[in-house]
């Protein structure tokens, strides 16, 4: 063992403190003890592995602080220590490294400000320092960091000077400055980051209209959500085949440009949340085979007809809060995405927008009654249909039933009239489903019942009438609101009893061999005998005339 070179122990489920007497490995060259759950400090004893060169401590459970012995690591080239619990401030000896090309401390709990000894490493080329507690301004020597591809800086309490005049020296691919104060119109030096491939500017006070030469630069993930933008998007941006493009909550409007079926690889597109007019391109739906995210709501476009998507892998569907009509279109029935999480479904094509944006703030949907943000890493798990708060008319098609990975299917706040489909009750791994304030008649089917993963029920405000299934889930649908202002619906779940409840026995029917002729001789026999023996004792003197009443007896009586 003591010549080891390279140790491996990721993605397993260690756990607890790491022993200092396993660390004597003095040849030891690469140590990946990632994705598991150690806790405790990191060991100092790491700092005695001289040869060290990758070092990858992330996905664990480490507090404290960070090793001074560590930042002596000579030939270190990689320190990878993301997604811990370490709170302290980046210590200043960081510059120490002069040999490292990738610092991670993402994902952690680091204060203070960004160490200028960090500028001492001209070798390094990736700095992820997103999701800290860091202060300060952001020093705009790091752009002097000739070999500096990927700087990650969001999500912290950084400041941009947006006074500084900046000339990068560097070459980056990647660049975060997610709420980081910019303000004005996006930074013109960005222009000169011909090998950019993703940038993210969100949730800053940026103002303006999107610039031409960010849209001709072929940029391949675009996070520009949460700011003051406005006007119409430039054609050029969807000559670009693949694409992620995100500009929700800004203020856009305009008709989407008709060119932007030309990104055949636009993998995400978020536009929610800004006033976007006219109709929905057919291109989008007939020549972005690969759109995974598709999310129009909260803004005016509207139409004569439904849009037609088929044979996409669309996952999420959001066109909620529109003024769309038409009816909800059969064909539904071909989105590959949402009948079945494919077994290759991947991420990775884009995986940088994915490794700073691990929860995307931009990508909400009204999950259960609330705004959540989804993560990246959890979307194959997700598939979801909002088409609520439009004016969609006619049935709804039984062909939803075929969608069966869909957990949210909402549909309220339309005109949608007809009976609720049996086929409903096939979306075996539906979590919620919202069909209220529509025009739906008829029962609600028994074959909801089959829903083992529903949550979340709302048919209020219809025309539905009849018993509410029992059984299964549909017994812990309780609460009246969900079925409120109805026909005419009954069952135990509103406590109202169905007719079909109340309804007397039947007493068993009788089957005699006898005719109606014996029966009759036996009721006029019984008469015949009874008036005999009331003679017979009349005449023996049985019947005699009784005395008036004794009223003191009668009110002794009382008294006892």
């Amino acid at each position: 063992m003591t010549k080891l070179q390279h140790l491996s122990l990721s993605y397993n489920n260690f756990f607890g403190e790491i022993p200092a007497s396993n660390l004597n490995l003095k040849e030891l060259e690469v140590l990946d003890l990632s994705d598991n759950s150690f806790h405790g400090n990191i060991p100092k004893e790491i700092g005695n592995m001289t040869k060290l060169q990758l070092l990858y401590l992330s996905y664990n459970n480490f507090f404290g602080e960070i090793p001074p012995s560590i930042l002596n690591l000579k030939e270190l080239e990689t320190l990878d220590l993301s997604y811990n619990s370490l709170s302290m401030e980046i210590p200043i000896d960081t510059g120490n490294l002069s040999n490292v090309a990738t610092l991670g401390f993402s994902n952690n709990k680091l204060t203070g400000t960004i160490p200028s000894s960090i500028q001492k490493l001209t070798m390094l080329e990736t700095l992820q320092l997103e999701n800290n507690n860091l202060t300060g301004d952001i020093p705009s020597w790091l752009f002097n960091l000739k070999g500096l591809k990927t700087l990650i800086l969001g999500g912290n309490y950084l400041t941009w000077n947006n006074k500084a005049k900046v000339m990068p020296r560097c070459t980056l691919s990647e660049l975060s400055m997610r709420s980081c104060g910019l303000t004005g119109e996006i930074p013109d030096w960005i222009s000169t980051q011909k090998t950019l491939r993703t940038l993210d500017l969100s949730e800053n006070q940026l103002e303006g209209t999107f610039p031409v030469w960010l849209a001709e630069m072929n940029v391949e993930s675009i996070v520009l959500s949460d700011n003051n933008l406005k006007g119409s998007l430039p054609p050029s941006l969807f000559n670009n085949t693949n694409l992620v493009l995100s500009l929700s909550r800004n203020n856009f409007y305009g008709e989407l440009p008709s060119n932007i079926g030309n990104a055949s690889e636009l993998w995400v597109l978020m536009l929610n949340g800004n006033n976007f007019s006219g109709k929905v391109p057919e291109s989008i739906a007939n020549s972005i085979s690969a759109l995974n995210i598709l999310d129009l709501s909260n803004n005016s476009f509207s139409g004569n007809t439904f849009p037609n998507f088929s044979f996409m892998q669309l996952r999420i569907l959001d066109l909620s809060s529109n003024h769309l009509v038409g009816e909800i279109p059969t064909n539904f029935r071909n989105l590959a995405g949402m009948i079945e999480t494919p077994d290759d479904f991947s991420y990775s094509r884009f995986g940088g927008f994915v490794e700073f944006e691990t929860k995307i703030n931009d990508l909400i949907v009204n999950w259960k009654r609330s705004k959540q943000g989804l993560s990246f890493k959890n979307l194959k798990n997700y598939s979801l249909l909002d088409l609520s708060m439009n004016q969609l008319s006619g049935e709804i098609p039984a062909s939803l039933g075929s969608l069966k990975a869909l957990k949210l299917l909402n549909i309220s706040h339309n005109n949608l009239s007809g009976r609720v489909p049996a086929s409903l009750g096939d979306l075996e791994n539906l979590e919620s489903l919202d069909l209220s304030h529509n025009n739906l008649s008829g029962s609600i089917p028994q074959s909801l019942a089959k829903l083992q993963q529903l949550t979340i029920l709302d048919v209020s405000n219809n025309k539905l009438t009849g018993k509410i299934p029992a059984g299964s889930q549909m017994d812990t649908m309780n609460d009246p609101n969900i079925y409120a202002n109805n026909s005419g619906l009954c069952g135990m779940q509103i406590r109202v009893p169905c007719l079909e409840d109340l309804s007397p026995t039947k007493p068993p029917k009788v089957e005699s061999k006898e005719t109606w002729f014996s029966w009759e001789g036996v009721g006029i026999g019984y008469a015949v005998g009874f008036f005999v023996a009331v003679g017979n004792l009349y005449l023996i003197g049985y019947f005699v005339p009784t005395k008036p009443p004794n009223h003191r007896r009668q009110q002794r009586r009382q008294r006892i």
